[in-house]
């Protein structure tokens, strides 16, 4: 009879184990934010140890005797595990069981089975089995933290694999970076270079060293002429660190802001931390296009000093390399019109947003400089597909229309969805605005809420906030602001959908701003 509970375990352990490697993925296995997000969230179990800790005391006290108290806590062990859902299918973003994130998984596995055993052949009081359930998101990072020599072995191996298929090939390797707006020059440049000669792009939103060591393994041909490469800056050294694996022949700064804030600290440390992207293209003597805004930090005035010709700005300042005269957003996309070596360009894109502008004109700028004429980028700009999740303009419900920006989290961003609006608004149409708000923006997390909220009381009828509580200061702000503004307090995006369902109209502009993965929004109902 011993045993029970530790046979009983093992599925219960199974199935928990998945739920909080779900979140682990989601946080790029990094254990200290990890622990953060348990404790700020308050994920711990509680259900099952409630019952424990009731089983225990009634054991301890002689009500219940020790066979019978653990044949039930056996019975609740399986019945939780049957009641766990299974993040693999049941989630927005679901666990994906990489090869990492399988041996992640079994060690912890293994840990926990080790505790078990141990606790059965004891045959430890029942109220001692809180260990094991308590440990198990523990033991993730614990698993994590024995693998790490192997990790590094499997993942130089994959570095040095990449490098040297791309030495081999010799594309031409456009980096890109940028606190907003990569993943969108990266899509129109990438569709730029696509229209004139095979191209590749990493997908998505991969940016790391293994997500594009892997693209690059698994899908850069000897045909392909450009590598159009995204490069994420998760602290000072990371893209250097990228520009190492991939060397740049071209790079291309987007913009220095709030987004991810919390990880860096100050805009400063944000600008160095990018401009490891430009100084990695000066020792290749490659050309580096950034937008004029990049230029208010001092590490990118000196870098412009120290390389004048290699550097070509974008912006509206007259002494912008290529410089935009003005802009327009229409029902069928951005017009830009960009001057560039004395002639005027009339840049059109179907895509919808004010922050496109510099979108567009950056990749203009970028397909020039690296060979591509003019005229050609202009044609191929026209057919330029939506961006999927980044403003992308579709039918709604209830003959209504949807801009779908669930890819979107960053003030910049965030602003320009809102002005998208009124250019959308159908006559006699409601302005109606589905947000959980913007994350990663540590300290300036109110300030930039407060911001948007004034906004959202200009452009926005109805406002459906997303699990409220983490963003009263935008809320708030917007009721201060908006004497006829509705808000409606949505616990999750299940039930701003059924709100969406029951009360949009024809000609209501909906639009959905953002949409956080678990690891934001997700707090465990053990």
């Amino acid at each position: 009879m011993k045993f029970v509970l530790a046979i009983a375990f093992v599925p219960f352990a199974l199935r928990r184990l998945l739920t909080y490697l779900h979140i682990y993925q989601q946080d790029e296995y990094q254990p200290i934010r990890f622990i953060k997000w348990m404790i700020s969230s308050r994920s711990l179990d509680v259900r099952v140890s409630a019952v424990l800790l009731a089983g225990g005391g009634l054991e301890r006290a002689i009500v219940l005797s020790p066979n019978v108290s653990r044949g039930a806590m056996a019975i609740v062990f399986l019945w939780a595990a049957y009641a766990e859902k299974d993040p693999r299918s049941a989630s927005k973003k679901p666990l994906v069981l990489t090869g990492r994130a399988t041996r992640i998984y079994w060690i912890a596995v293994l840990l926990v089975l080790l505790l078990c055993i141990l606790l059965a052949m004891l045959e430890a009081p029942l109220i001692a089995w809180l260990i094991p359930v308590q440990a198990i998101p523990f033991t993730l990072a614990l698993a994590n933290f024995l693998l790490v020599p192997y990790e590094n072995h499997v993942q130089q191996r994959f570095w040095n694999e990449a490098h040297q298929k791309l030495r081999a090939l010799k594309p031409t390797v456009i980096g890109i970076t940028g606190s907003y707006g990569k993943t969108s020059t990266k899509h129109l440049l990438g569709h730029i270079l696509e229209v004139h000669a095979p191209t590749l792009i990493t997908p998505g939103s991969v940016n790391t060293p293994m997500g594009i060591a892997r693209i690059v393994r698994e899908r850069l041909g000897s045909h392909h002429r450009f590598f159009v490469c995204e490069m994420g800056a998760y602290g000072p050294g990371s893209i250097a660190r990228l520009c190492r694996l991939a060397p740049p022949d071209v790079g291309v700064l987007t913009a220095i802001g709030m987004a991810h804030y919390e990880r860096f600290k100050s805009l400063e440390t944000v600008a160095k931390a990018k401009l490891e992207l430009a100084e990695a293209v000066a020792q290749r003597k490659g050309d580096v296009v950034l937008y004029e805004q990049v230029l208010d930090f001092e590490d990118a005035r000196q870098f412009q000093s120290r390389n004048p010709e290699k550097t070509l700005i974008v912006g509206k300042d007259a002494a912008a390399t290529f410089q935009i005269l003005q802009s327009r957003q229409t029902a069928e996309g951005i017009e830009v019109e960009v001057s560039w070596r004395g002639k005027e360009y009339l840049l059109r894109a179907p895509i919808f947003g004010q922050h496109h502008v510099q979108n567009t004109a950056i990749a203009f700028a970028t397909a020039c400089a690296v060979g591509i004429s003019p005229e050609d980028a202009v044609m191929a700009l026209a057919s330029t597909p939506q961006i999927t999740h980044r403003l992308e303009v579709k039918p709604g419900v209830n003959g209504s229309r949807l801009i779908d920006d669930a890819y979107n989290s960053n003030p910049v961003g965030f602003a320009s969805a809102l002005r998208l609006l009124d250019e959308l608004v159908g006559e006699g149409g409601r302005r109606i605005c589905v947000t959980p708000g913007m994350v990663e923006l540590g300290a300036a997390h109110e300030e930039e809420h407060r911001k948007v909220g004034i906004l959202a009381a200009r452009f926005v009828d109805v406002l459906l906030p997303v699990l409220p509580e983490r963003i009263r200061a935008l809320t708030e702000t917007f009721q201060s602001q908006s004497r006829l503004g509705e808000v409606v307090d949505c616990p999750n995006f299940p039930a701003a959908q059924r709100w969406l369902e029951n009360n949009v109209r024809p000609n209501d502009i909906v639009l959905i701003e953002n949409d956080l993965p678990e690891l934001y929004v997700k707090k465990l109902k053990h």
